[in-house]
């Protein structure tokens, strides 16, 4: 076997190669964060809330999908091949919502969304925890995710700055041109397959095999099905922000390039913060930051009734934004923490499927409640669910500290 080495510093060319990758991949989606509902209603003119809605519930059960199916495969097929293959899917994307003239190519543009974003950036964070090794997973994955979410937010406010002065269509899907060409070149030129780096670190592993890697990560083991459902409601709640949070300010009469601003700052907090969260689940509890996180999410999306300035919706968007970083590179720390190496992938495909399935959930649940009874009762109730997944972290998750001497 060739000899590798573990470690951010003795893999930093690679690594750094994949953050560059997974700014490309968040960039895609920030393409629609802004702006999506605003096309719904403007461009196709559809008015009900769940039917705007379809286009994340699309993306999220394809994400969903394909992240249980990219890490069954990761081993099999290859890291590198998957994200090579995901890129190849965001192709088209740009080209569909520039010229589509029907609704159904918005939603057709998304299932390819789910399928680029399942393979890429399913691949891009398990490569990085591939080449750093235990000790340094947390900073890993927060480097990847703000990267990423940085990309997200920053994307989203461009994309709501030149739709206010272009125009919602054509101008901001340019720039996915340039990221899927840009990304799939990176992968398929300069990315290494990352098999030999899981190979060394399983040969050190103590943590003992799962008999059934679905069900495990789902509902038997305490603390990964804990750690689980909390992913699903975080981006259930996510799912939540992104199709109404533009609809509530538009109805406040924020302008596009307001709410292009206050769209970003919720994205843009989380993904700055991760460099620094991620590093911290490596140091303290990750339960309690799973806790805390979800609990100060809760909090921020229930404030959201009482929002009326600017000012106050910046703040919440800020401490979304922080709620969501404490836990989100935590979950995939934390996940790793009770899976073996030679499962890492397969487990996190499980719970990236059910976290991914949240924005779907999220996405139709809000959008019914609030054709059915308005926007503030299915706010709440997205608010309360959030609520009650912090007290089941706190109730099932192991304090674990993994020993990586």
């Amino acid at each position: 076997m060739e000899k590798v080495k573990l470690g951010m510093k003795e893999n930093w060319q690679q690594f750094t190669l994949l953050v560059i990758i997974n700014a490309f991949v968040g960039g895609m989606i920030g393409l629609e964060r802004s702006i999506f509902p605003l096309l719904a209603e403007k461009e196709f003119s559809v008015a009900s809330q769940t039917a705007v809605l379809s286009f994340i519930v699309a993306f999220g059960l394809t994400k969903a999908v394909c992240n249980y199916f990219t890490g069954r495969l990761a081993n099999r097929i290859g890291r590198k091949n998957l994200l090579v293959i995901g890129w190849v899917f965001a192709l088209p994307i740009p080209y569909i919502l520039i010229y589509a003239d029907a609704w159904a190519w918005i939603v057709l543009a998304n299932i390819l969304l789910g399928i680029n974003q399942g393979l890429t950036w399913s691949m891009a964070v398990v490569m990085k925890i591939d080449l750093v090794g235990p000790q340094k997973r947390g900073l890993a994955v927060g480097i990847n995710e703000f990267a990423g979410y940085l990309s997200v937010g920053l994307v989203a406010f461009l994309t709501g700055y030149i739709a206010q002065t272009y125009g919602v269509r054509p101008y901001p899907f340019y720039m996915g041109i340039v990221f899927s060409l840009l990304g799939l070149f990176l992968s398929a030129l300069f990315v290494k397959d990352t098999h030999l780096h899981v190979s060394s670190e399983s040969i050190k592993s103590q943590i003992p095999a799962l008999n059934n890697v679905f069900l495990d990560t789902s509902f038997l083991n305490k603390s990964l099905s804990g750690i689980t459902q909390a992913g699903l409601v975080n981006n259930l709640n996510d799912g939540m922000v992104w199709g109404l949070l533009p609809v509530v300010l538009s109805i406040k009469h924020f302008t596009i390039t307001e709410i292009g601003i206050l769209s970003a700052v919720y994205p843009t907090t989380w993904g700055i913060s991760q460099l620094f969260t991620g590093k911290l689940s490596d140091i303290y509890s990750k339960k309690k930051l799973l806790f805390i996180g979800m609990l100060v999410q809760a909090i921020a999306i229930i404030a959201l009734l009482k929002a009326e300035t600017f000012t106050h919706f910046s703040l919440i968007g800020l401490s979304l934004g922080l709620g969501t970083a404490l836990v989100y590179p935590t979950f995939i720390n934390a996940i790793a923490d009770f899976t073996s190496p030679k499962q890492r992938a397969e487990s996190l495909g499980v719970f990236r499927f059910w976290r991914d399935a949240g924005y779907a959930i999220g996405a139709l649940f809000t959008g019914i409640i609030a054709d059915i009874l308005g926007l503030d009762y299915s706010i709440f109730l997205i608010g309360f669910i959030t609520l009650l997944s912090a007290i089941i972290v706190w109730m099932r998750v192991e304090d674990k500290t993994l020993d990586v001497s």
